[in-house]
């Protein structure tokens, strides 16, 4: 009687212990996911933002033809210098938008590479350039976002559309370096743009390394 008894004390403790175990189960798999939701509605709902913005009238001293949201469209350069202070009053917030057409990806870039930006899509880089001008200009962004990044390849276009011209980069290579290296931000003479993100694109939070793309401007032409 006291081994039927032991039996079925020992049972209910292994189903116990199994319930625990899919239960632990469950929220491993549903919380990644949750924030995986939250995030890519967040990155939506900024490029919808930079839409709407893009498509209301220029105020203030901006007197540059506004981007065209189409890939296909001829890019226009801006009326004048790119210039820091044009740039801030643009886009306090959004810095400009970026489209890479092999990936069909079009998304709103913020200003900044913190947590918080990164977690609701891409984020420029602040020390580094800004699109048209002299310089490397740098974006970061979660694999999460950029999950095919891996298939890019020299000759791939990489678009950034600001409220002062759209400019056209095209990717010549690429690179796998360790997290701390900065030398592919490192500033440049000639106009150039740096893609980056977490290497192995499985890994998410656990990569090691960075992947990093490379492209020059192409369009407007650069002259001088």
């Amino acid at each position: 009687m006291v081994s039927k008894s032991r039996s079925l004390a020992s049972r209910g403790r292994l189903r116990l212990l199994g319930l625990i175990f899919i239960a632990i189960g469950v929220v491993i798999v549903a919380v990644p996911g949750s924030l995986l939701i939250s995030a890519m509605w967040q990155e939506n709902q900024l490029t919808q933002q930079w839409v709407q913005q893009v498509e209301q009238p220029m105020h203030g001293t901006l007197s540059a033809p506004v981007a065209s949201a189409s890939p296909a469209a001829t890019p226009k350069p801006a009326a004048h210098p790119v210039s820091a202070a044009t740039v801030t009053h643009a886009a306090p917030d959004i810095a400009f938008a970026m489209r890479v057409p092999r990936l069909n990806y079009f998304a709103a870039v913020r200003q900044g590479v913190s947590l918080d930006v990164l977690f609701s899509g891409p984020g420029h880089y602040p020390t580094t350039a800004m699109p048209g001008q002299v310089g490397n200009v740098g974006i970061a962004a979660h694999n999460t976002y950029w999950i095919a990044f891996g298939v890019l390849k020299p000759g791939d276009l990489v678009i950034l559309e600001t409220r002062y011209g759209t400019f056209t980069y095209k990717i010549y290579g690429s690179v796998i370096v360790l997290p701390n290296d900065r030398t592919v931000l490192a500033k440049t003479t000639d106009h150039r743009l740096t893609l980056t993100t977490c290497w192995p694109l499985w890994a998410g939070a656990l990569a090691t390394k960075r992947l990093v793309f490379m492209a020059e401007q192409v369009s407007p032409a650069v002259t001088g």
